[in-house]
């Protein structure tokens, strides 16, 4: 029997009635008023007809309703059977293939350049070729586990017999994502479930020590001195000072802007919002700086650039200038990237604040500041507890016998 209510919160009337063997309820905004309640009656006296007749259609008196998605379905297979079974055979599942196309376009639009590269070159090397024929709702948990067992077999980088727990884990990733949205629209389970990641090494910070630096600036070659000495103390990642422009050097307020960064040859955002930053120059990248502006100013745009004034490639720079330099100098071979850990040790050696670190070197917070670099910090500044006694033996007035 349908009625008409009042919702004691908010003294609000609303709607109350059974529909397909459940109960529904709609609010409304109206108060409970005497001839508020006499216009709603009115209006649950033709739904009552309706429901009689079985001409009831939820959409025609509650559109706004979050009611009418979940009857929608059961109205088109009651009213409209040839239409529901044309419905449902267009939910079928589709192949992989298909729907990974589908679910990479409509996602690409809020993924940086960089990722994008990534996950497409993730989903034509390794996903297509193992799932691409099969339906998605036919593929099984054990079918990704058996795809991750393959994947552990793929021949690494840099002659490595196999990929790293760390890569096999990022390229999997993806998959949890898709399958989920897949179970949505397929309305299926997805079989990506109880899939833990592998475990993988933690890649510790390898910084390079000050008689280090003065190694590399000393022994690398001229063109690309000023390069490493801005890297080596700024802290700047690869592609924010292989992309950093002229415009962005501000030499009366010695400040580095970071706006733009160069993902795979091309020109792109900054990886996270508070990678948006300005850096002070100290005096050596102040100077260094100046020197490369007679160099590469004239082209007015890339600050350290090619012969033709375009950004340098950072694989060319490593291969052919960076990792020769550290053999000949005997040190261990490490990533250009470590300049920007040194970096973060240098400052919180020195005594910069945490928090101007952390903005520094554009991140959200000093969290990983102190889980990243902290344990350095006492190898190069003695403290250990050292720096706390000496202060006490100079000025605690209080002796103990």
């Amino acid at each position: 029997m349908a009625s008409v209510s009042v919702r004691k919160e908010t003294n609000t009337l609303y709607l109350d009635f059974r529909y397909m063997g459940k109960r529904c309820r709609e609010q409304t905004s109206l108060k409970a008023t005497i001839a508020n309640k006499r216009k709603l009656e009115k209006i649950m006296t033709q739904v009552e007809s309706e429901l009689l007749a079985g001409t009831f259609r939820y959409a025609n008196h509650f559109s706004d309703s979050k009611m009418c998605l979940h009857f929608s379905d059961a109205e088109t297979k009651l009213y409209q059977p040839e239409l529901w079974l044309e419905q449902q055979e267009r939910k079928k599942a589709v192949l992989f293939s298909e729907f990974v196309k589908t679910w990479f376009n409509h996602h690409k639009i809020s993924w940086r350049r960089s990722h994008i590269i990534n996950v497409e070159s993730i989903i034509n090397k390794h996903y297509l070729p193992f799932f691409g024929s099969k339906k998605i709702d036919n593929i099984t948990r054990n079918d990704l586990l058996t795809f991750r067992t393959v994947l552990a077999k793929v021949p690494g980088r840099n002659g490595k017999t196999s990929l790293s727990n760390t890569r096999i884990n990022k390229i999997m990733n993806p998959l949890k994502c898709i399958f989920e949205d897949a179970a949505d629209e397929f309305n299926f389970i997805t079989p990506y479930i109880r899939i833990k990641p592998l475990k993988s090494p933690k890649t510790d910070a390898q910084p390079f020590t000050v008689n280090e630096v003065n190694l590399i600036l000393n022994k690398v070659r001229r063109d690309y001195r000023d390069y490493f000495l801005v890297r080596f103390f700024t802290g700047m990642r690869t592609g924010e000072i292989d992309g950093l422009k002229w415009k962005y050097v501000d030499f009366d307020k010695r400040l580095i802007k970071i706006r733009e960064t160069i993902v795979a040859g091309k020109e792109d955002e900054t990886k996270t919002e508070s990678s948006l930053r300005d850096i002070q120059m100290s005096m050596p990248v102040f100077e260094a700086l100046k020197r490369q502006h007679t160099h590469s100013a004239h082209f007015n745009k890339f600050v350290f650039c090619n012969r033709e004034g375009e950004a340098l490639n950072h694989n060319n720079v490593t291969k052919r200038v960076w990792y020769p330099l550290l053999g000949s100098l005997n040190l261990e071979k490490r990533r250009p990237y470590q300049t920007r850990h040194t970096a973060a040790t240098f400052w919180l050696a020195s005594g910069e604040s945490p928090e101007w670190i952390a903005r520094q070197m554009g991140h959200a917070n000093t969290e990983m500041l102190f889980r990243v670099y902290s344990r350095y910090v006492p190898n190069l500044t003695r403290m250990d507890g050292s720096a706390m006694e000496t202060l006490l033996d100079a000025q605690l007035e209080v002796r103990y016998a």
